[in-house]
């Protein structure tokens, strides 16, 4: 008897002392390379997943335990794994309806845009509205003959279109450019005065004898945008289908909208109920809307603590114009227009109001400043604010793009502890015509200085501003690291002191991303416990020789542990 006692006893010490089974993972991804921005455990070769979550992560043989019946294994093959890349300042319907629109974004030439409105003329009804987005003057490869304060004149838009109004949108949504039809029915015709075509925060850009060119800047926009029929519900729903698919083709797991009203919320909380919210989204309440900032005052923030799907915290607001229509709010005058610094394009007590009311009820104000002006101003705001709510301490105020900031001004970002949020794909894009707007001087002293920003311990959270460039991040992640355009020039890159790291440029579009809407306790970086959002490339962005970046493609997106995207 004793004996078959003591063989029991054995047998149950012996369960007891052996190694648990590793719980069973639902997805595991083997044999990468995979990033983790996690400076405690940098780099691993396999990661497991459960329940939309990261359960383990280590090298193949400990990871492969979480192998069960059910358990789905990804063969990585070599390729490169990230958390999932955060684009930290677009504009998500923007990104879709410039798929349902005339996109000029790759056009190259004046008469390449003519050509592309005389087809669309073409298909078109007489009367209906010829719509776009994209162009940029400064980017053609050839400037037109006639041009009036660095602008196209539009006597070859009435030409190919006298019957339908056209309205195209600037590349960075800070300019317009319309033509005859679409002037007179906005009831604009010769305008002369002391200073002819300027209006409140904006121009409507003029000839010697006070004809309109076409060309309107900032809210001069407004004049001819408001006659733009409104968009409709079906429209609507294509625009953001369209631009989800784009950004799951893009490896983008998560988006912040830089301003929408209530429509767009709506729309996207419709998606999400139905399933089709394939990224995360967090949205910025548009500053331009001030009954709607009244109403979300009164019920509050609202915080997707469940999925983490949709939040909606922060509010946007856009306080001057951008250097290429010289919109952006300067403090000395422009190099190459003299006597004109900018528009102001909202009340710097706006600025004041609204960040005092967002303070202690938990909103986020993120302010859209490019020129010095506009950045000292809004600083200024918001260090008065913090002033007046010391408790507020948590605040993560943004500003969006801090483009160019006078010296005194960069210790500011690390002191009051406000975000930069900026695209790194600007400096590419613009660096090579803003020097002159801005001269040599300023540009060095404080255009995209990025080493500056993070030596006053400030942190950058990276994006593309889309669509005013293409949401993809591999050109932004090239240009942090190289300061060069696309073509690869020049030689060292502009201003090369200032550029990133390769791990400074993947925290900025991952972890830093997560901490400008809140989430780095729950994405950004790949650890236990964290959301399952990850971006897989072909290439090794963090070692290959930087003419290959370019080269780069996602191969696999995941949202929640699902796979959103597969390169086929």
């Amino acid at each position: 008897m004793k004996k078959y006692i003591l063989f029991a006893i054995f047998g149950i010490l012996s369960v007891a002392c052996s190694p648990q089974r590793a719980e069973e993972a639902d997805l595991i991804f083997t044999n990468g390379v995979i990033y983790t921005v996690d400076e405690s455990n940098p780099k691993v070769e396999a990661v497991a997943i459960k329940d939309g979550m990261i359960l383990n992560l280590g090298n193949n043989q400990d990871i492969l335990a979480h192998t069960g019946n059910n358990t789905e294994v990804m063969d990585l093959q070599g390729k490169t794994m990230t958390p999932g890349f955060i684009e930290s300042h677009g504009h998500l319907m923007g990104i879709g309806y410039n798929k349902l629109e005339l996109d000029l974004m790759y056009v190259k030439t004046y008469d390449e845009l003519v050509e592309k409105v005389a087809e669309a003329v073409a298909k078109a009804e007489p009367g209906d509205w010829i719509t776009g987005r994209g162009w940029h003057q400064d980017k053609w490869i050839e400037k037109p003959e006639k041009m009036v304060k660095g602008f196209q004149t539009n006597e070859p838009l009435n030409e190919v279109s006298p019957d339908n109004p056209v309205f195209l949108r600037h590349a960075s949504g800070h300019a317009s450019f319309a033509n005859e039809a679409a002037l007179e029915m906005a009831g604009i015709s010769n305008l002369t005065g002391e200073r002819p075509g300027e209006v409140e925060g904006g121009e409507i850009i003029v000839d010697e004898l006070g004809n309109p060119t076409g060309v309107l800047t900032e809210r001069a926009s407004g004049l001819v945008a408001r006659l733009v029929p409104a968009e409709t519900p079906e429209r609507a729903e294509a625009a953001l289908t369209l631009a989800l698919q784009e950004l799951v083709e893009k490896g983008i797991t998560s988006f912040h909208d830089a301003g929408s009203g209530q429509a767009v919320i709506d729309l996207v909380q419709k998606f999400k109920d139905e399933g089709k919210l394939t990224v995360r989204q967090y949205i910025m309440l548009t500053g331009r809307q001030p009954e709607l900032l009244e109403q979300w005052y009164e019920k509050g923030p609202m915080i997707d603590s469940a999925d983490h799907m949709l939040t909606v915290r922060s509010i946007k607001l856009n306080c001057d114009g951008a250097l290429g229509p010289r919109g952006a709010w300067l403090l000395e005058d422009y190099t190459d227009r003299p006597g004109h610094r900018g528009h102001e394009t909202l009340p710097m007590e706006v600025v004041t109001e609204v960040s005092e009311k967002a303070l202690p009820l938990g909103f986020q104000v993120c302010s859209h400043a490019i020129g010095d002006r506009a950045n000292q101003e809004i600083l200024d705001r918001y260090e008065g604010a913090f002033a007046k709510f010391p408790d507020a301490t948590d605040h993560r105020f943004r500003i969006e793009h801090a483009q160019h900031l006078h010296p005194d001004d960069i210790p500011r970002f690390g002191e009051l502890g406000v975000i930069a949020a900026m695209q790194a794909i600007h400096l590419s894009s613009d660096r090579p015509w803003a020097i002159d707007r801005l001269g040599e001087k300023r540009i060095i002293d404080g255009a995209y200085v990025w080493q500056k920003l993070f030596q006053t311990g400030a942190r950058i959270c990276n994006g593309t501003d889309a669509p005013v460039e293409p949401v993809d991040p591999i050109p932004s992640f090239y240009a942090s690291v190289t300061r060069k355009t696309l073509e690869g020039l020049p030689e060292g890159g502009y201003e090369g002191d200032q550029k990133m790291t390769r791990e400074q440029a993947l925290k900025s579009y991952t972890l830093d991303g997560a901490y400008a809407e809140f989430e780095e306790d729950f994405k950004g970086s790949i650890e236990i416990g964290k959301a399952a959002d990850f971006t897989v490339f072909d290439k090794d962005i963090m070692t290959v020789p930087e003419d290959e970046i370019l080269d780069t493609k996602v191969k696999i997106t995941v949202v929640a542990g699902k796979v959103v995207y597969k390169a086929i």
